[in-house]
């Protein structure tokens, strides 16, 4: 399954978009993969989505001619990474270009993130050999910082010069599909895990695209709600805020998503049980179910059921129903 989402570099959610599944289609014999699960994924988003602009990040698999070509066809720029193990030629390229004068090196110092950029960019290269009319601009970035260094490489087809490069190199905002996406579903409460195949009858697609529908509501109200925002600061991660709503699913009827996130936030004080009498059962029953903070436990069978109590106010519902006896008063 190929997954995309609407990502913003400034932004921590993400709008996960319509995934495209990848497998053997009715009536073709080609084998299905992630090149021609993009061409289907990108064309039904332009179709939805015909006039908003966007730039398309991927990783350095993404990098072919091919794919370029079919982000241009739906007005589509993009910024895709790069690895000079993938993409030697690409490299080489760069390399013939610096005795030319055609490279550019930049430097710039981000006090702030206490970082240093040593940036290295030339445009208008060959992708490779088999599509030299495919042409990108190449950029380069080593990132020095704590004693580290990291090298990282994009194309695009945006053209870069000193003013643009550091806004292209937010293209890096890629990772956001990872660390925002499928981290947070794997790790924080949702288990969504690696699937070999599609399940039976399509089921392993079918409860993933509902996990991701899910996680599109969970995403609108993190942008959205101030009340989700303050519930999320208050309980510290995505993981405690999941298993508390869990808790509050399993014993509580609520009007509301609003309702249910307020309880989180002001707290919610709780009503006495709520008792429902069996009128097709001779002698009747009491169907109750258990409140956390009522204070009592409730054993009941019949109108002869024995129960304990700590709560006055429980031992009294049943009382007055004329169900029941004190244990202390039952002859026997």
């Amino acid at each position: 399954m190929l997954g995309a989402a609407i990502i913003h570099p400034d932004m921590r959610a993400v709008m996960p978009l319509m995934p495209e599944p990848i497998g053997q289609h009715d009536g073709t014999d080609k084998k299905d993969g992630e090149r021609h699960a993009a061409k289907r994924l990108v064309a039904k988003w332009r179709q939805d989505h015909p006039h908003l602009k966007c730039i398309g990040t991927a990783d350095s698999l993404s990098a072919n001619a091919p794919h370029l070509e079919t982000l241009q066809a739906h007005d589509l720029h993009s910024i895709l990474g790069v690895k000079e193990g993938d993409h030697a030629l690409l490299f080489q390229q760069v390399q013939a270009a610096e005795p030319a004068g055609r490279v550019t090196h930049y430097e710039r110092h981000d006090r702030a993130a206490a970082l240093v950029h040593r940036l290295r960019f030339v445009n208008d290269v060959p992708r490779n050999a088999s599509n030299a009319d495919v042409r990108v601009h190449c950029m380069e970035d080593w990132e020095r910082g704590d004693g580290k260094v990291q090298h990282l490489s994009w194309v695009t087809d945006l053209r870069v010069n000193k003013r643009t490069v550091l806004h292209l190199m937010r293209g890096r905002a890629r990772w956001k599909m990872d660390n925002e996406t499928f981290n947070t579903l794997k790790n924080q409460g949702d288990h969504f895990e690696h699937n070999d195949g599609h399940g039976e009858k399509h089921l392993s697609v079918v409860v993933a695209m509902l996990l991701l529908l899910a996680f599109l509501v969970d995403q609108t109200q993190q942008l959205c709600c101030g009340v989700f925002q303050a519930v999320w600061a208050k309980l510290g991660s995505k993981r405690m805020l999941w298993e508390r709503m869990r808790a509050w699913f399993y014993d509580d009827a609520l009007a509301s998503m609003r309702q249910l996130f307020e309880a989180l936030l002001y707290g919610f004080k709780k009503s006495g049980p709520i008792v429902t009498m069996d009128s097709s059962s001779s002698p009747p029953h009491i169907l109750c179910h258990r409140v956390r903070d009522a204070g009592y436990t409730a054993l009941v069978g019949g109108s002869d059921a024995q129960f304990t109590t700590s709560s006055h106010s429980a031992r009294d519902i049943l009382l007055d129903l004329g169900v029941g006896r004190p244990a202390s008063e039952q002859n026997g």
